[in-house]
């Protein structure tokens, strides 16, 4: 039993979609039995709605982020803040610079 690659499923099943050869001439085309090539189209349009369910966008943020390491990382921030604002010729550094 052969496999056949997702790509050559669908390059096979549009073939199919666009309805200009019959199943017998794009199985043959493509060296896959017509049956097959029927079950590709009516899974490939079955299947096309799902395409644009899905949700484009930034992915969310992974929310295995350690808490603790977190916490660490505003603590020393907020320290390197402070230290920048006590530092000579720092007279001009408020809080809204800092954070650009």
């Amino acid at each position: 039993m052969s496999s056949f690659s997702s790509d050559f499923k669908a390059k096979v099943a549009l073939e199919a979609i666009h309805g200009v050869k019959t199943l017998n001439e794009i199985g043959q085309e493509f060296g896959v039995h017509p049956v097959q090539v029927g079950k590709w189209k009516k899974e490939l349009q079955e299947q096309a709605s799902r395409l644009f369910e899905m949700k484009r966008g930034p992915k969310p943020a992974e929310p295995s982020a350690d808490p603790e390491k977190l916490y660490t990382e505003i603590g020393r921030l907020k320290v390197e803040l402070d230290w920048l604002k006590k530092s000579p010729g720092s007279d001009n550094v408020n809080e809204d610079d800092a954070f650009f």
